[in-house]
C-alpha cells in the first residue's frame, strides 16, 4: 500500500478515464469535448455498487490545541506506506487523510472494509501520537498548506482572487463523501435523471442533517456547516453545480464547457491561466496552446460541485461526523434513500416542496442551501423532510442487507439529533469556548 501525497479530488491523474488508456496528446474539439463528457461522466445500469470517501483532520493526541508538524506528519505517512489496506489512502493539501473505498457490493461489505482499514489507520497513527478528527472543518487552527507542488499553487492563487475560503478548504476541511451508482437509463425512481435531482435536493437536507463545523479559530462563525459556506464563497464556476431539471447528461456538459479553467499545466514555470478563461473559450482560442484530451480530464478534476458525475455520483456535501464510526449513518442513510425504489420514491416527494425554496438557482448558490448550511436542522422545513427521511431510510435499511449495529446507529442519530432538529453543530455550540478540544485516546470527541 503506498500513500499517495495527492487528494485523487485535485490529483494530476485524470478523473474522468474509466479505461486506463493513456490518450494521444492531440487537440480536442468542442464536439469532442461533449460526446467524451456525455458518455463517461454517467454510467447507467442497476444500482449495484457503493462506496464512500471520508476525510480527516489529523490532530496531536496529547496536545490537540497544538498544530500537528509536517515532520510528524512525514513520519506518520511513511508508516503507512507499509500498512496493508484495501482502500485507497491519500493526503490532502492541508495534510488530512482521506480514505476511499473500493466499490462494494453491499452497504455492509463497503462498511466492513473501511472500518478494518481505520482500524490500521488509527493504530499506525496512534504509534506516533496522532489521531483523526472528524469534523467538517479545523476549530483550532488556520489553514496551513502541507503538499506544495505546482497544481497546489495555481489552485491556491486561483482560488485567493475570491478570497480565503479557497485555502481554508484545501487545508482545513473534511467530509464523508458517499458515491452511488448513476442508476438506469430509463425513468423510475432508480433512473439516472431522477438520483441526479434528488441528490440536489435532498442533498440540502443531508447538509443540515449532518452539519458539523461551527467554529473557526474557536469562534462561532454563525454557520452550522462552515465547511459548506467555505464551498458557497468559492464562487459557482468553481464549485457550484448546474440546475438539476432536465438531461443531466446536457446540464454537467455544458457547466464543463463553461466553468473557468483553473490552470494550464507546462513542463516548467508557474501554470497560470488568463483569469475567467473558460474550457470552451480555451477551444475556440487555441491561445496560450491548445487543449487536449488529457486537459480536459485535469479541468473535471478542478470542479467541485456537491454532486459530481464521474461515471457514478459523488455526493460531496456531507460534513466530516464526530466519532470512530459517524461516518457510517451517513452512508447508511444516503444508500437507503437512493438505492431502495420505495425509500427513493418516498424521499423524493418528500424533498420536491423544498424545490421551490431554489428559487431556479443551482445547488449551493440558492437560499435552501443556504439555510441549511446556516441554520441546519432549526430550519422547520429543513426539519420536516428530515424526520421523515430518516425515518424512511430506517425502515429501508433490513431490505438492503444492513445489520443491527447499523440500523441501531441510523436509529439513535435519529432520536438524538434529527427528530429534536438539532445537528451535531448544536451541540458543539453548546459548549463553551476552550482553546482545545479534549482527547479521548482515540477520536477527539468535540
Amino acid at each position: 500500500m503506498v500513500v499517495s501525497q495527492e487528494d485523487p479530488d485535485m490529483s494530476d491523474s485524470p478523473a474522468v478515464a474509466a479505461d486506463g488508456c493513456t490518450q494521444p496528446r492531440t487537440a480536442v474539439t468542442e464536439p469532442e469535448v461533449e460526446a467524451l463528457v456525455r458518455g463517461i461522466c454517467f454510467k447507467t445500469g442497476p444500482p449495484r455498487t457503493l462506496g464512500v470517501e471520508v476525510e480527516w483532520l489529523v490532530h496531536e493526541l496529547r496536545q490537540p490545541q497544538l498544530p500537528v508538524t509536517p515532520a510528524r506528519l512525514e513520519a506518520a505517512y511513511a508508516a503507512l506506506r507499509a500498512a496493508t489496506l484495501r482502500s485507497a489512502l491519500t493526503v490532502e493539501p492541508g495534510g488530512q487523510l482521506e480514505l476511499s473505498s473500493p466499490p462494494a457490493a453491499s452497504l455492509t461489505e463497503c462498511i466492513g472494509t473501511v472500518s478494518a482499514d481505520l482500524d490500521t489507520v488509527r493504530a499506525v497513527l496512534r504509534g506516533h501520537g496522532l489521531g483523526l478528527l472528524g469534523i467538517g472543518h479545523d476549530p483550532l487552527h488556520p489553514p496551513r498548506r502541507y503538499l506544495h507542488q505546482p497544481r497546489y499553487d495555481a489552485m491556491e492563487a486561483c482560488f485567493d482572487r475570491s478570497g480565503p475560503s479557497g485555502r481554508r478548504m484545501m487545508c482545513s476541511s473534511a467530509s464523508v463523501q458517499v458515491c452511488l451508482d448513476a442508476g438506469y437509463e430509463e425513468p423510475g425512481p432508480l433512473g439516472h435523471g431522477r438520483r441526479w435531482w434528488l441528490a440536489h435536493t435532498l442533498g440540502a437536507v443531508l447538509v443540515a442533517a449532518f452539519a458539523n463545523s461551527p467554529l473557526a479559530l474557536d469562534r462561532a462563525t454563525g454557520w452550522r456547516s462552515t465547511r459548506q459556506l467555505m464551498w458557497m464563497q468559492i464562487g459557482p464556476g468553481r464549485a457550484g453545480a448546474p440546475l438539476p431539471d432536465g438531461d443531466p447528461r446536457t446540464a454537467w456538459t455544458r457547466h464543463v464547457l463553461d466553468a473557468p479553467v483553473m490552470c494550464i499545466r507546462r513542463e516548467s514555470g508557474p501554470w497560470d491561466v488568463p483569469e475567467g478563461l473558460t474550457f470552451r473559450e480555451w477551444i475556440r482560442t487555441g491561445a496560450p496552446r491548445p487543449p487536449t484530451r488529457e486537459d480536459l480530464d485535469y479541468h473535471i478534476s478542478t470542479l467541485f460541485p456537491p454532486v459530481r458525475p464521474r461515471g457514478h455520483l459523488e455526493l460531496r456535501m456531507i460534513d466530516a461526523q464526530p466519532g470512530e464510526d459517524g461516518w457510517i449513518v451517513p452512508l447508511a442513510v444516503t444508500a437507503a434513500l437512493f438505492d431502495d425504489a420505495e425509500a427513493a420514491e418516498t424521499a423524493y416527494r418528500t424533498v420536491k416542496p423544498l424545490a421551490e425554496r431554489s428559487l431556479g438557482r443551482p445547488a449551493p448558490h440558492n437560499p435552501l442551501w443556504t439555510a441549511a448550511a446556516r441554520d441546519g436542522l432549526t430550519d422547520p422545513e429543513l426539519h420536516e423532510a428530515a424526520v421523515i427521511c430518516f425515518t424512511t431510510a430506517l425502515e429501508a435499511l433490513p431490505r438492503l442487507g444492513a445489520g443491527p449495529e447499523v440500523r441501531d446507529a441510523v436509529a439513535a442519530y435519529l432520536r438524538r439529533h434529527v427528530v429534536p432538529g438539532r445537528s451535531p453543530a448544536d451541540a458543539l455550540l453548546d459548549r463553551p469556548a476552550s482553546g482545545a478540544p479534549s482527547a479521548h485516546g482515540k477520536d477527539i470527541r468535540l
